[in-house]
């Protein structure tokens, strides 16, 4: 399976280029639990890899976009 996911993560960096941002939203319990309950990641459980790597991305956009 992580074998699967780094080639899909080669693909869509070879075919998109600098589209691509660095962050990877990598899967967790945590992150597949919030929905059900009706909450963002970061209200269910802010102290999680899947809440800090939503954190790393708009930190990502952001400072892509101030440029």
């Amino acid at each position: 399976r992580l074998r699967l996911s780094n080639q899909v993560v080669e693909e869509v960096q070879k075919h998109f280029n600098d589209m691509v941002f660095e962050t990877i939203i990598q899967r967790n319990i945590k992150l597949s639990e919030a929905p059900s309950f009706g909450e963002s990641i970061i209200n269910y459980d802010a102290t999680s890899k899947g809440a800090d790597n939503y954190l790393q991305l708009a930190h990502e956009i952001i400072k892509k976009n101030i440029k």
